[in-house]
This record gives structure tokens, sequence and C-alpha cells, in this order.
């Protein structure tokens, strides 16, 4: 996984950034202990990991880097 800003997630899960937002709050100390703030604007590439599984997001392919 790459590092993605907190806005292109949203889109690919496909709910609002307010959605997006209130999800990453409920899961603040999780990201929170893998270095990320509340007021980051990109994940980096272990949250985004963290992210995608959890929210069951669908990324495609070129958007990941391996």
């Amino acid at each position: 996984m790459k590092a993605m800003y907190k806005s292109e997630l949203a889109r690919l899960a496909g709910v609002s950034a307010n959605t997006f937002r209130r999800y990453l709050n409920s899961r603040r100390d999780v990201l929170e202990k893998m270095g990320v703030s509340p007021r980051a604007q990109t994940l980096p590439p272990r949250a985004v990991r963290y992210v995608v599984d959890d929210y069951c997001i669908d990324v495609p392919d070129e958007m990941q880097s391996f």
C-alpha cells in the first residue's frame, strides 16, 4: 500500500468526507498508535492498509504500490 489522502479513501469507500472522518474518529486510538494525528490529511502506508482492511475498501491495482 502507498500513502493516501483521507479524501481519496473516502471516495473509494463511496462515502462523504464527513462520514469517513467519523469512521476514523471511531478508530482514533489505533490510528494514533500508528502515528496518525487527527488533523493529518494523508495516511501512511501502514494506516492505509489497516483502514482498507477494516472498512473493506476495494483499492484498484494501479493505486497500490508493491
